[in-house]
């Protein structure tokens, strides 16, 4: 609580100094017009002052009034202070912290204010010109050699070693504000980049679910249209199968767009799990409803699969149907998923030609699966078949060996 308490004084005082620093700098001339007029009328025991009283308050006047230029000019303030009090040391006054108050402040500031070099040689000048004066001065002829050249240089060290701690601890104080600075930078670069991360993966998320499900109903709706007059009963089916998949749409739509909500709200209903392998029977009947056969087939033993690289498999596997139903005249695909030690390969093919707005190209499907991919340490292949038709390949991670694009947990 003290420490706080002084911290916040020294803050307000600094402040205020800021702001008014001629009344600063004035107040502090006086008050050291004052501490040379108290020190001029110190005598040793039994001698009187000398009699230059007009000579020594004009000389030590110019010391103190020189000090209102010590913030621009710290060197000329230095010298003219030092050659006031060698002055008056000179004209047998006695050596007291008193008279050589002008000549330490223009000291303090001098170390506090410039570089090591200007503070070496105009302060060990200065140092070595009042200390010489001092041994010399008649005032001191009852003290011995030893305290005349010890006073002095005790007195004008003083300021010196403060004065340079004062610079150091600004320079202390500027470079933990500059870190603090960058640290702020750093941390909202980071914020923008998650940021965009997120967009990304939620641009992703939105893509895959609507370009599937409205390839499908499409399909499916065309397939009901085509069916209608000549196999009512078979059109109906594919009618209910229709909703179905719009129903299916509307509920990855509801989960994907409400990761843009605050869930952690209190009473606000959680998400739905991400879907993953385990739901590839639903996404082979939609498919089949749209007229396209899929086959899929497991070699290998499964092996269980982290959340993020199920619904990667499970995404990859959903656009690789979508681009077969959408880009290719097929009536059949193959989904062949093989465990091999840590890694799970997914092959998607077909054997039919590309439908002729394909060559085109094929938009995002493609570029979405790569990405998802190496979002998790896996990688993609795509491409024409030699044989004919077209195929996707991936190889991925059981457990994903990067961190999480998809923002779902390891």
């Amino acid at each position: 609580m003290i420490i706080s308490l002084e911290r916040r004084y020294q803050d307000r005082l600094e402040e205020f100094s800021a702001r008014h620093v001629f009344l600063v700098d004035l107040a502090m001339v006086l008050a050291l017009m004052g501490c040379t007029a108290l020190g001029a009328t110190l005598t040793m025991p039994g001698a009187g002052p000398p009699d230059h009283d007009e000579t020594t308050a004009a000389v030590m006047g110019v010391a103190c009034l020189v000090l209102l230029k010590h913030r621009t000019h710290p060197r000329t303030t230095v010298v003219v202070a030092g050659a006031c009090t060698v002055t008056a040391v000179g004209l047998g006054y006695l050596v007291t912290p008193l008279l050589l108050a002008p000549v330490m402040a223009a000291l303090y500031w001098l170390a506090a204010l410039t570089d090591r070099r200007s503070t070496r040689i105009h302060g060990l000048i200065t140092l070595f010109a009042v200390t010489l004066a001092a041994v010399f001065s008649g005032s001191m002829n009852h003290v011995s050699l030893l305290l005349r050249t010890i006073g002095p240089v005790f007195w004008l060290m003083l300021p010196l070693a403060a004065g340079k701690m004062t610079q150091l601890r600004r320079a202390y104080l500027r470079s933990v504000q500059a870190r603090a600075e960058r640290a702020e930078r750093t941390r909202e670069e980071e914020a923008r980049l998650r940021v965009t991360e997120e967009r990304v993966r939620i641009a992703r998320e939105l893509h895959d679910v609507v370009a599937h499900h409205m390839a499908l109903a499409n399909a499916q709706a065309g397939t009901a249209a085509h069916l209608a007059l000549t196999s009512p009963e078979q059109s109906r089916k594919i009618l209910t199968d229709l909703t179905g998949t719009t129903s299916s749409a509307l509920r990855e739509l509801k989960a994907t767009l409400g990761l843009l909500r605050d869930d952690d709200a209190p009473g606000s209903p959680g998400l739905e799990p991400s879907p993953g392998l385990a739901r590839l029977p639903e996404l082979v009947s939609a498919c089949q409803s749209a007229g396209l056969k899929v086959t899929v087939t497991t070699a290998g033993e499964p092996q269980p699969l982290s959340p993020g690289v199920d619904l990667t498999a499970y995404r990859i596997v959903q656009e690789a149907l979508t681009n077969v139903t959408k880009h290719a005249t097929a009536e059949a695909a193959r989904v062949l998923l093989t465990y091999t030690g840590s890694r799970l390969l997914i092959t998607v093919s077909n054997d039919g030609p590309s439908k002729p707005e394909a060559a085109r190209g094929r938009g995002f499907g493609v570029t979405g699966m790569r990405e998802r991919a190496l979002s998790i340490g896996g990688e993609l292949c795509a491409g024409p078949r030699p044989q004919g038709g077209f195929e996707v390949t991936t190889a991925l991670p059981l457990q994903p060996s990067v961190h999480l694009a998809e923002g779902t947990p390891a």
